[in-house]
């Protein structure tokens, strides 16, 4: 269903519901505006995406993340809000079986805009990681930082320590490697 036309039949439903309250059907009438708020409510929360959170939260991701393949087109059927978390959602599901296919995922929800500051520190940490794993240890610094910046609460402080220090020991073993590599040559 299109994004525009839960509204639709939202203020059909309220405009049915006015209708049934004149002409004295005071229950018919409650009953047309319990279904015109559920419309307007679907509206601004899709079903899909509550379910894909709520699944999420009890850490079942093949669950959350079945729930979120059955959005097809999220341009046509989401909010843009709801579609940077759509995205955000599915790199995140999508980090547990490969973690380059999570990197588009995750840059474009923060293209489009996460709302809050932890979710877009967590984005940037697991960028900052794919980058790790890519060899950029300078856009992976980068990132870190800037997450860092937006962890106001202090709750990624342990993730983002323990990614500063595999940094480091990537950087050492770089190290170790030249200099194995001049004894070697000698």
């Amino acid at each position: 269903m299109l994004k525009y036309s839960r509204l639709a039949l939202g203020v059909i439903a309220f405009i049915l519901a006015i209708y049934l309250f004149v002409i004295g059907q005071i229950a018919w009438g409650l009953l047309a505006i319990l279904f015109s708020a559920i419309f307007v409510l679907v509206f601004f929360r899709n079903e899909n995406m509550v379910a894909a959170f709520f699944y999420l939260r009890k850490n079942n991701l093949d669950k959350a993340y079945y729930f979120l393949k059955r959005i097809k087109n999220p341009e046509s059927v989401l909010l843009k809000g709801q579609q940077a978390y759509y995205y955000f959602l599915v790199g995140t599901c999508e980090s547990q079986k490969s973690i380059f296919q999570a990197e588009k995922y995750y840059k474009k929800a923060l293209a489009i805009g996460l709302r809050m500051d932890h979710d877009i520190a967590m984005a940037k940490l697991s960028l900052a990681g794919v980058a790790m794993s890519k060899g950029n240890k300078r856009e992976a610094q980068n990132l870190l930082a800037e997450a860092k910046k937006l962890d106001k609460n202090k709750m990624l402080t342990e993730q983002i320590k323990m990614m500063q220090q595999q940094m480091g020991m990537v950087g050492m073993q770089k190290v170790g490697m030249q200099s194995y590599q001049g004894r070697k040559r000698m």
